[in-house]
């Protein structure tokens, strides 16, 4: 139809006396932040967090780290000292006298590496793969201990003056690359280096100290008529950890022009500050995971570090990991790996919780909510984590670390300052947010680890 047909006023001519309805401006890499709303923030108005705790006896439970060189795997010879009979033990040249003497062993899947009750006369170090350990229970039946994976090892016994017998069965649970260090390799060595067979010998102070390593208070109880009651005192740590806060910054900056002209009906400097702080809140919540030095997934415990028992989370390997402390608030997840928890929970026929968490709809697990997270990686294998933790100082959990009451302060924590106008009429801000976290004590913090979200 001709515009000289019409009857009335066409819509492409009535647009140019009417105006749109506009959105503000969208932005996909906004997400719900649950770790961000669940921890508890302690203000550090002197920018460090320093963590007093009791004096703890360290043992060498570390993981073992290896160097590969196309098919073959060997040892670092420094890392041999996370053997616990090895810590402290400085002579290098005997640790790597050690370290050329493991033997690189492949096994397959279902292969046994050592039977309980037989002697324990070799050092197993684990390179690669998932190792299963059982032991037999009162009534004869396998009693699972858990799974051993890359960088562990077993078999610490084998160099005391008397290694004794297995305590439990080491089964193959995947293909793995081991290396075994034999009782007669290690005699050699300790021919030629006096130092380690007296490092080996020497006794070991006699330390008191409870379960959790720490230094244990002398007390006495159940006793009557006039009994000598011990004396103690409870001794700290010497060096205790001091957490400075981090910083996320960037610089703003708009065109005056933008600002003033094109200001209706949304301000241009609110909106592009509202955008660059929400990518400011992703990157803080990013960090808090994954940064090496405070980040959650870097500062477990290795002893609150477990493994899953066939890859995919099952509701065992769960249980497991919400076992290992008390007041779990959460768990913490990527959505392909609280995916592939809910296809085992379907295919044991077990159904979640559903709960509410930070005002939105969360699966749960034991009432205890699984909040979803996608800062938490993936490998290119498809393995993952997933976290669990206690939360707050009364309850010695994990805490989140900042600042407010800053000057210039726009949102809790989060600042900008106005750095001036340049030559080319372009307006700065310099927008920045303080942060850290930390863990009070080590079983607050819980890690499921080899979390395989691909298998079915």
């Amino acid at each position: 139809m001709n515009a000289t047909d019409r009857l009335s006023l066409g819509t492409q001519a009535a647009r140019k006396l009417a105006t749109t309805t506009k959105t503000v401006p969208q932005m996909a890499e906004i997400t719900p932040r649950h770790l961000l709303a669940a921890l508890p923030w302690v203000e550090v108005p002197g920018a460090t967090y320093r963590l007093n705790r009791r004096l703890t006896y360290q043992v060498g439970d570390g993981r073992v780290e290896f160097v590969t060189t196309g098919a073959s795997v060997s040892v670092i010879p420094r890392e041999l000292g996370e053997l616990p009979a090895l810590r402290g033990f400085a002579d290098l040249d005997a640790l790597q006298a050690l370290a050329g003497r493991f033997v690189q062993r492949e096994v397959e899947p279902g292969q046994v590496i050592v039977t309980e009750g037989t002697p324990a006369d070799q050092v197993v170090l684990v390179a690669h793969g998932r190792v299963a350990r059982t032991s037999t229970g009162e009534y004869g039946t396998a009693r699972p201990l858990g799974v051993l994976a890359g960088g562990d090892h077993l078999g610490d016994q084998a160099l005391a003056a008397t290694p004794g017998a297995w305590r439990f069965t080491a089964t193959a649970d995947t293909a793995c690359i081991l290396l075994t260090l034999s009782r007669q390799s290690l005699e050699e060595v300790l021919e030629r280096s006096p130092e380690l067979r007296a490092h080996l010998l020497m006794e070991e102070v006699e330390r008191s100290i409870n379960k959790y390593g720490e230094a244990a208070i002398a007390m006495s109880s159940g006793h009557t008529g006039e009994v000598a009651l011990p004396g103690t005192f409870v001794d700290y740590e010497a060096s205790p950890r001091e957490y400075e806060l981090s910083v996320a910054q960037t610089v703003l900056r708009i065109h005056t022009r933008v600002a003033d002209l094109y200001n209706e009906p949304m301000n241009q400097t609110e909106q592009q500050l509202r955008l660059t702080v929400e990518a400011l809140l992703e990157r803080k919540e990013d960090e808090l995971l994954n940064n090496r030095e405070f980040g959650l997934l870097h500062n477990a415990d290795l002893k609150q570090r477990i493994h899953t028992r066939s890859g995919p989370p099952t509701p065992d390997d769960m249980d497991d990991l919400l076992s290992r402390r008390r007041r779990t608030r959460f768990f913490l997840a990527h959505p392909r790996a609280i995916a592939a928890l809910g296809r085992q929970c379907n295919r044991r026929g077990v159904v979640p919780g559903v709960g509410e968490a930070n005002g939105r709809r969360v699966m749960t697990w034991r009432d205890v909510p699984v909040l979803p997270c996608d800062k938490i990686p993936i490998s290119d294998g498809g393995l993952t984590s997933i976290l669990a933790m206690r939360t707050g100082q009364d309850d010695q959990g994990v805490v989140g670390l900042h600042r407010t009451g800053l000057p210039d302060e726009i949102r809790p924590g989060v600042t900008a300052r106005f750095m001036g106008v340049s030559e080319k009429a372009i307006v700065t801000y310099l927008v920045s947010t303080y942060y850290s976290a930390a863990v009070l004590v080590p079983d607050a913090l819980g890690v499921l680890e080899s979390v395989d979200v691909r298998s079915w």
